[in-house]
Protein backbone atom coordinates (compact mmCIF):
# COMPACT_ATOMS: atom_id res chain seq x y z
CA UNK A 1 0.00 0.00 0.00
CA UNK A 2 2.65 2.50 1.09
CA UNK A 3 5.83 2.44 3.02
CA UNK A 4 4.98 3.01 6.67
CA UNK A 5 7.36 4.23 9.39
CA UNK A 6 7.29 3.25 13.06
CA UNK A 7 4.84 6.04 13.91
CA UNK A 8 2.09 4.48 11.85
CA UNK A 9 -0.97 3.74 13.97
CA UNK A 10 -1.62 0.17 14.97
CA UNK A 11 -5.24 0.42 13.84
CA UNK A 12 -4.10 0.49 10.22
CA UNK A 13 -2.56 -2.94 10.78
CA UNK A 14 -5.89 -4.68 11.34
CA UNK A 15 -6.04 -8.19 10.01
CA UNK A 16 -9.38 -7.75 8.24
CA UNK A 17 -9.36 -7.61 4.45
CA UNK A 18 -9.23 -3.95 3.41
CA UNK A 19 -9.45 -2.03 0.17
CA UNK A 20 -5.84 -1.19 -0.80
CA UNK A 21 -6.81 2.06 -2.56
CA UNK A 22 -8.80 3.29 0.43
CA UNK A 23 -6.07 2.34 2.87
CA UNK A 24 -3.56 4.15 0.68
CA UNK A 25 -5.70 7.29 0.85
CA UNK A 26 -6.09 6.93 4.63
CA UNK A 27 -2.32 6.61 4.92
CA UNK A 28 -1.85 9.80 2.89
CA UNK A 29 -4.40 11.66 5.02
CA UNK A 30 -2.79 10.41 8.22
CA UNK A 31 0.61 11.70 7.18
CA UNK A 32 -0.47 15.01 5.68
CA UNK A 33 -2.85 16.01 8.46
CA UNK A 34 -0.96 14.35 11.33
CA UNK A 35 -4.12 12.63 12.52
CA UNK A 36 -2.45 10.96 15.46
CA UNK A 37 -1.91 13.06 18.57
CA UNK A 38 -0.38 10.40 20.86
CA UNK A 39 0.90 12.85 23.48
CA UNK A 40 -2.49 14.35 24.30
CA UNK A 41 -3.23 11.87 27.08
CA UNK A 42 0.20 12.08 28.72
CA UNK A 43 0.29 15.87 28.60
CA UNK A 44 -3.26 16.07 29.90
CA UNK A 45 -2.16 13.95 32.86
CA UNK A 46 0.68 16.37 33.56
CA UNK A 47 -1.77 19.28 33.53
CA UNK A 48 -4.25 17.54 35.82
CA UNK A 49 -1.56 16.63 38.33
CA UNK A 50 -0.27 20.21 38.33
CA UNK A 51 -3.72 21.67 38.94
CA UNK A 52 -4.44 19.09 41.62
CA UNK A 53 -1.29 20.22 43.46
CA UNK A 54 -2.22 23.88 43.03
CA UNK A 55 -5.70 23.28 44.42
CA UNK A 56 -4.23 21.49 47.43
CA UNK A 57 -2.20 24.60 48.16
CA UNK A 58 -5.31 26.75 47.74
CA UNK A 59 -7.26 24.58 50.19
CA UNK A 60 -4.54 24.95 52.79
CA UNK A 61 -4.50 28.72 52.34
CA UNK A 62 -8.18 29.47 51.88
CA UNK A 63 -9.93 26.83 53.96
CA UNK A 64 -12.32 28.43 56.41
CA UNK A 65 -12.17 31.73 54.52
CA UNK A 66 -14.62 33.80 52.49
CA UNK A 67 -12.98 32.81 49.17
CA UNK A 68 -14.90 30.41 46.88
CA UNK A 69 -14.18 26.72 47.35
CA UNK A 70 -12.25 25.35 44.35
CA UNK A 71 -13.52 21.91 43.33
CA UNK A 72 -11.45 19.30 41.39
CA UNK A 73 -10.83 20.39 37.82
CA UNK A 74 -12.73 18.94 34.84
CA UNK A 75 -10.97 18.61 31.49
CA UNK A 76 -12.97 20.10 28.61
CA UNK A 77 -12.40 21.00 24.99
CA UNK A 78 -10.88 19.05 22.13
CA UNK A 79 -7.53 18.31 23.79
CA UNK A 80 -9.32 16.68 26.73
CA UNK A 81 -11.77 14.87 24.45
CA UNK A 82 -8.89 13.10 22.71
CA UNK A 83 -8.48 15.16 19.54
CA UNK A 84 -7.42 18.66 18.54
CA UNK A 85 -7.71 20.76 15.39
CA UNK A 86 -4.36 22.40 16.17
CA UNK A 87 -0.74 21.47 15.76
CA UNK A 88 0.88 20.00 18.84
CA UNK A 89 2.75 23.20 19.75
CA UNK A 90 -0.49 25.24 19.62
CA UNK A 91 -2.70 22.97 21.74
CA UNK A 92 -4.26 24.52 24.84
CA UNK A 93 -5.36 22.22 27.67
CA UNK A 94 -8.56 23.74 29.03
CA UNK A 95 -9.79 22.87 32.52
CA UNK A 96 -12.96 23.95 34.25
CA UNK A 97 -12.48 24.91 37.89
CA UNK A 98 -15.92 24.56 39.54
CA UNK A 99 -16.64 27.07 42.31
CA UNK A 100 -18.71 26.31 45.39
CA UNK A 101 -19.81 28.93 47.93
CA UNK A 102 -17.71 29.11 51.09
CA UNK A 103 -19.28 28.50 54.50
CA UNK A 104 -21.72 31.27 55.30
CA UNK A 105 -22.64 32.00 51.69
CA UNK A 106 -24.99 30.67 49.02
CA UNK A 107 -25.02 31.00 45.22
CA UNK A 108 -28.35 31.68 43.49
CA UNK A 109 -28.51 31.60 39.69
CA UNK A 110 -30.55 34.31 38.00
CA UNK A 111 -31.20 34.51 34.23
CA UNK A 112 -29.78 37.59 32.57
CA UNK A 113 -32.48 38.59 30.11
CA UNK A 114 -30.00 40.50 27.94
CA UNK A 115 -28.43 37.23 26.75
CA UNK A 116 -30.39 34.61 24.82
CA UNK A 117 -29.88 30.93 24.12
CA UNK A 118 -28.10 28.87 22.85
CA UNK A 119 -25.59 30.46 25.22
CA UNK A 120 -27.91 31.86 27.82
CA UNK A 121 -26.35 34.33 30.22
CA UNK A 122 -26.94 34.10 33.95
CA UNK A 123 -25.81 36.03 37.00
CA UNK A 124 -24.71 34.41 40.25
CA UNK A 125 -26.18 36.22 43.24
CA UNK A 126 -24.12 35.79 46.40
CA UNK A 127 -26.20 35.73 49.58
CA UNK A 128 -25.14 35.55 53.21
CA UNK A 129 -26.17 32.67 55.46
CA UNK A 130 -26.13 32.58 59.25
CA UNK A 131 -23.14 30.83 60.82
CA UNK A 132 -23.94 31.65 64.44
CA UNK A 133 -24.77 28.00 65.17
CA UNK A 134 -21.54 26.73 63.61
CA UNK A 135 -20.37 23.38 64.95
CA UNK A 136 -16.85 24.71 65.63
CA UNK A 137 -17.39 27.69 67.94
CA UNK A 138 -13.63 28.19 68.34
CA UNK A 139 -13.25 29.25 64.70
CA UNK A 140 -12.45 32.93 64.21
CA UNK A 141 -14.65 33.51 61.14
CA UNK A 142 -17.59 35.67 62.30
CA UNK A 143 -21.15 35.50 61.06
CA UNK A 144 -21.35 38.03 58.24
CA UNK A 145 -25.12 38.08 58.43
CA UNK A 146 -25.40 39.05 62.12
CA UNK A 147 -22.32 41.24 62.61
CA UNK A 148 -22.41 44.91 61.69
CA UNK A 149 -20.06 46.28 59.03
CA UNK A 150 -18.38 48.41 61.69
CA UNK A 151 -17.63 45.35 63.82
CA UNK A 152 -16.30 43.43 60.85
CA UNK A 153 -14.05 46.33 59.87
CA UNK A 154 -12.81 46.65 63.44
CA UNK A 155 -11.76 42.99 63.34
CA UNK A 156 -10.23 43.47 59.86
CA UNK A 157 -12.58 40.89 58.34
CA UNK A 158 -13.53 41.12 54.67
CA UNK A 159 -16.39 39.29 52.97
CA UNK A 160 -16.77 37.69 49.57
CA UNK A 161 -19.29 40.37 48.62
CA UNK A 162 -16.67 43.11 49.15
CA UNK A 163 -13.85 41.40 47.26
CA UNK A 164 -14.90 39.15 44.37
CA UNK A 165 -18.35 40.55 43.65
CA UNK A 166 -19.75 43.59 41.91
CA UNK A 167 -22.84 44.49 43.85
CA UNK A 168 -24.39 41.19 44.96
CA UNK A 169 -23.12 39.26 41.90
CA UNK A 170 -20.01 37.10 41.48
CA UNK A 171 -17.58 38.88 39.16
CA UNK A 172 -15.64 36.72 36.69
CA UNK A 173 -12.90 39.31 36.16
CA UNK A 174 -12.24 39.73 39.88
CA UNK A 175 -12.09 35.96 40.38
CA UNK A 176 -9.62 35.61 37.49
CA UNK A 177 -7.35 38.31 38.94
CA UNK A 178 -7.50 36.75 42.42
CA UNK A 179 -6.60 33.30 41.10
CA UNK A 180 -3.81 34.58 38.85
CA UNK A 181 -2.26 36.31 41.85
CA UNK A 182 -2.55 33.10 43.86
CA UNK A 183 -0.90 30.99 41.11
CA UNK A 184 2.08 33.35 40.88
CA UNK A 185 2.61 33.31 44.65
CA UNK A 186 2.05 29.56 45.04
CA UNK A 187 4.11 28.34 42.08
CA UNK A 188 7.35 27.91 44.02
CA UNK A 189 5.79 25.37 46.41
CA UNK A 190 4.35 22.95 43.83
CA UNK A 191 6.61 20.07 42.69
CA UNK A 192 6.24 21.03 39.00
CA UNK A 193 8.19 24.24 39.63
CA UNK A 194 11.35 22.10 39.56
CA UNK A 195 10.63 20.96 36.00
CA UNK A 196 8.93 23.98 34.44
CA UNK A 197 9.26 27.71 34.33
CA UNK A 198 5.80 29.27 34.49
CA UNK A 199 4.38 32.48 33.08
CA UNK A 200 0.82 33.69 33.60
CA UNK A 201 -0.54 35.01 30.31
CA UNK A 202 -2.79 38.08 30.71
CA UNK A 203 -6.46 37.12 30.58
CA UNK A 204 -9.44 39.02 31.93
CA UNK A 205 -11.74 36.09 32.80
CA UNK A 206 -9.62 32.95 33.06
CA UNK A 207 -6.14 31.94 34.19
CA UNK A 208 -3.82 31.12 31.30
CA UNK A 209 -0.40 29.63 31.95
CA UNK A 210 2.58 28.86 29.76
CA UNK A 211 4.79 26.12 31.15
CA UNK A 212 8.30 25.99 29.69
CA UNK A 213 10.84 23.21 30.02
CA UNK A 214 14.58 23.76 29.83
CA UNK A 215 14.52 22.06 26.42
CA UNK A 216 12.37 24.90 25.12
CA UNK A 217 9.15 22.89 24.77
CA UNK A 218 6.03 24.63 26.03
CA UNK A 219 2.70 23.55 27.45
CA UNK A 220 -0.31 25.87 27.46
CA UNK A 221 -3.00 25.60 30.12
CA UNK A 222 -6.20 27.57 30.60
CA UNK A 223 -8.29 27.41 33.78
CA UNK A 224 -11.89 28.58 33.32
CA UNK A 225 -14.00 29.24 36.40
CA UNK A 226 -17.45 27.69 36.43
CA UNK A 227 -20.54 27.12 38.54
CA UNK A 228 -22.60 23.95 38.15
CA UNK A 229 -26.32 24.15 37.41
CA UNK A 230 -27.83 21.92 40.08
CA UNK A 231 -26.37 18.43 39.76
CA UNK A 232 -26.38 18.47 35.95
CA UNK A 233 -23.49 18.42 33.46
CA UNK A 234 -24.31 21.99 32.40
CA UNK A 235 -22.16 24.75 33.90
CA UNK A 236 -21.93 28.51 33.84
CA UNK A 237 -18.57 29.65 32.50
CA UNK A 238 -16.58 32.78 33.28
CA UNK A 239 -15.05 32.67 29.80
CA UNK A 240 -16.91 34.62 27.10
CA UNK A 241 -17.01 33.59 23.46
CA UNK A 242 -15.64 35.48 20.48
CA UNK A 243 -19.18 36.46 19.49
CA UNK A 244 -20.37 37.36 22.98
CA UNK A 245 -18.48 39.43 25.53
CA UNK A 246 -21.00 40.18 28.27
CA UNK A 247 -20.45 42.17 31.50
CA UNK A 248 -18.13 40.54 34.03
CA UNK A 249 -21.08 39.58 36.24
CA UNK A 250 -22.75 37.64 33.40
CA UNK A 251 -21.71 34.00 33.14
CA UNK A 252 -22.51 32.12 29.94
CA UNK A 253 -24.08 28.70 29.87
CA UNK A 254 -21.53 26.10 28.76
CA UNK A 255 -22.03 22.57 27.48
CA UNK A 256 -18.30 21.73 27.47
CA UNK A 257 -18.49 19.30 30.42
CA UNK A 258 -21.43 17.45 28.86
CA UNK A 259 -19.56 17.27 25.55
CA UNK A 260 -16.44 15.81 27.19
CA UNK A 261 -18.64 13.32 29.02
CA UNK A 262 -20.32 12.35 25.73
CA UNK A 263 -16.98 11.60 24.07
CA UNK A 264 -15.86 9.51 27.07
CA UNK A 265 -19.15 7.59 26.79
CA UNK A 266 -18.57 6.97 23.07
CA UNK A 267 -14.98 5.86 23.61
CA UNK A 268 -16.11 3.26 26.14
CA UNK A 269 -18.65 1.75 23.72
CA UNK A 270 -16.88 2.19 20.38
CA UNK A 271 -14.75 -0.58 18.85
CA UNK A 272 -11.01 -0.56 19.43
CA UNK A 273 -9.24 1.99 17.23
CA UNK A 274 -12.47 3.81 16.40
CA UNK A 275 -11.90 6.56 13.85
CA UNK A 276 -14.38 9.15 15.18
CA UNK A 277 -11.70 11.33 16.77
CA UNK A 278 -9.52 11.16 13.67
CA UNK A 279 -12.55 12.16 11.60
CA UNK A 280 -12.96 15.22 13.80
CA UNK A 281 -9.31 16.18 13.45
CA UNK A 282 -9.24 15.62 9.70
CA UNK A 283 -12.47 17.53 9.01
CA UNK A 284 -11.34 20.39 11.26
CA UNK A 285 -8.15 20.70 9.22
CA UNK A 286 -10.13 20.52 5.97
CA UNK A 287 -12.54 23.23 7.09
CA UNK A 288 -9.83 25.72 8.07
CA UNK A 289 -10.58 29.05 6.42
CA UNK A 290 -14.08 28.02 5.33
CA UNK A 291 -15.91 30.16 7.87
CA UNK A 292 -17.61 27.15 9.46
CA UNK A 293 -16.98 26.91 13.18
CA UNK A 294 -15.32 23.98 14.92
CA UNK A 295 -18.39 23.84 17.17
CA UNK A 296 -20.67 23.25 14.16
CA UNK A 297 -18.36 20.43 13.07
CA UNK A 298 -18.30 18.87 16.54
CA UNK A 299 -22.08 19.10 16.80
CA UNK A 300 -22.37 17.32 13.45
CA UNK A 301 -20.10 14.49 14.58
CA UNK A 302 -21.98 14.11 17.88
CA UNK A 303 -25.26 13.76 15.98
CA UNK A 304 -23.77 11.17 13.62
CA UNK A 305 -22.30 9.18 16.51
CA UNK A 306 -25.88 8.65 17.75
CA UNK A 307 -27.28 7.98 14.26
CA UNK A 308 -24.62 5.65 12.82
CA UNK A 309 -23.91 2.44 14.81
CA UNK A 310 -20.59 2.67 16.61
CA UNK A 311 -19.52 -0.58 14.95
CA UNK A 312 -19.42 1.42 11.69
CA UNK A 313 -16.74 3.77 13.03
CA UNK A 314 -13.89 1.27 12.72
CA UNK A 315 -10.66 2.61 11.25
CA UNK A 316 -11.22 1.11 7.81
CA UNK A 317 -14.43 3.17 7.46
CA UNK A 318 -12.65 6.50 8.03
CA UNK A 319 -13.18 7.83 4.49
CA UNK A 320 -16.85 6.84 4.53
CA UNK A 321 -17.43 8.57 7.83
CA UNK A 322 -15.59 11.71 6.66
CA UNK A 323 -17.88 11.73 3.63
CA UNK A 324 -20.91 11.35 5.93
CA UNK A 325 -19.76 14.28 8.07
CA UNK A 326 -19.17 16.59 5.12
CA UNK A 327 -22.46 15.56 3.49
CA UNK A 328 -24.38 16.16 6.73
CA UNK A 329 -22.80 19.60 7.09
CA UNK A 330 -23.61 20.47 3.48
CA UNK A 331 -27.22 19.41 3.96
CA UNK A 332 -27.48 21.55 7.11
CA UNK A 333 -26.11 24.54 5.22
CA UNK A 334 -28.68 24.05 2.48
CA UNK A 335 -31.50 23.67 5.00
CA UNK A 336 -30.10 26.55 7.14
CA UNK A 337 -30.57 24.34 10.18
CA UNK A 338 -28.14 22.54 12.49
CA UNK A 339 -29.81 21.38 15.69
CA UNK A 340 -28.02 21.96 18.98
CA UNK A 341 -27.07 18.57 20.40
CA UNK A 342 -28.23 19.09 23.98
CA UNK A 343 -31.70 20.59 23.52
CA UNK A 344 -34.70 18.36 22.81
CA UNK A 345 -32.48 15.47 21.67
CA UNK A 346 -34.27 12.14 22.09
CA UNK A 347 -31.04 10.24 21.37
CA UNK A 348 -29.18 11.70 24.36
CA UNK A 349 -27.29 9.01 26.33
CA UNK A 350 -28.73 8.47 29.80
CA UNK A 351 -25.29 8.96 31.34
CA UNK A 352 -25.41 12.68 30.56
CA UNK A 353 -27.34 14.69 33.12
CA UNK A 354 -29.24 17.69 31.77
CA UNK A 355 -31.53 20.20 33.48
CA UNK A 356 -35.20 19.22 33.08
CA UNK A 357 -35.86 22.23 30.85
CA UNK A 358 -33.39 20.91 28.26
CA UNK A 359 -35.17 17.60 27.76
CA UNK A 360 -38.48 19.06 26.61
CA UNK A 361 -37.06 22.13 24.89
CA UNK A 362 -37.43 22.82 21.21
CA UNK A 363 -34.18 22.07 19.34
CA UNK A 364 -32.08 25.21 18.91
CA UNK A 365 -30.77 26.07 15.47
CA UNK A 366 -27.04 26.80 15.38
CA UNK A 367 -27.47 28.06 11.80
CA UNK A 368 -30.22 30.53 12.68
CA UNK A 369 -28.00 33.37 11.44
CA UNK A 370 -28.01 31.78 7.98
CA UNK A 371 -31.78 31.53 8.02
CA UNK A 372 -31.94 35.26 8.77
CA UNK A 373 -29.31 36.26 6.21
CA UNK A 374 -29.64 34.64 2.75
CA UNK A 375 -26.43 36.33 1.58
CA UNK A 376 -24.46 34.73 4.42
CA UNK A 377 -25.92 31.33 3.54
CA UNK A 378 -24.95 31.73 -0.13
CA UNK A 379 -21.40 32.66 0.83
CA UNK A 380 -21.16 29.74 3.27
CA UNK A 381 -22.29 27.28 0.59
CA UNK A 382 -19.84 28.71 -1.94
CA UNK A 383 -16.96 28.40 0.54
CA UNK A 384 -18.00 24.86 1.41
CA UNK A 385 -18.27 23.83 -2.26
CA UNK A 386 -14.63 24.87 -2.79
CA UNK A 387 -13.63 22.07 -0.43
Amino acid sequence: ICEVDNSRDSESEESEEENPAEMNMICIFSRRFQLSVPKLASRRQVVQELLCDLLQVSHSLFSDSFFPVLEPVIGVGSACEGWSPHKEEDIVYCMFVPLKPPHGYAFHLEPDTKWEMPQMGMRIRVELECTCTREQPDQKMPCFLHNSEEELKRNQVTSLLHTLCTGPYLDGEKIALWFQTFVISAWSVVPQSRCYNMRVIPSSRSCKMKLMKASGRSLFVEMVFSVQQGDSDIFLSSQPTEAQFPPSTTWLESYAVAEAKFFRHVSMLAPAHSCHLKCLRLCARLLQGSGLSIYALKTTVMHLLTLIPLSEWQHRYLLMRVDDIMSYLHCCLEEKCLKHFFFGNEDMPEEISLPPAFQGAQPLNLFQHLAQDPTAQTEALQEFDKL
